[in-house]
């Protein structure tokens, strides 16, 4: 497993944890978010997924990955 942190602005409220952490499931990653920190922490098989990957997938949510 590889673990990555992105920098993602726009979240604020459980909705947000709850669509970001929701979304990345479905791909088959496991998000955790830190709205303090404004941070998704992801861990993810290399074999089956990029960082560009689960970097449109949380764009895809509506937020911005910086």
């Amino acid at each position: 497993m590889q673990s990555i942190v992105l920098k993602v602005e726009g979240m604020s409220c459980g909705h947000c944890v709850n669509s970001i952490e929701g979304a990345l499931k479905k791909i088959g990653a496991v998000g955790k978010v830190d709205l303090a920190g404004k941070s998704v922490s992801v861990e993810y098989d290399q074999t089956k997924l990029t960082p560009e990957v689960i970097k449109a997938t949380i764009e895809d949510q509506g937020y911005d990955v910086v």
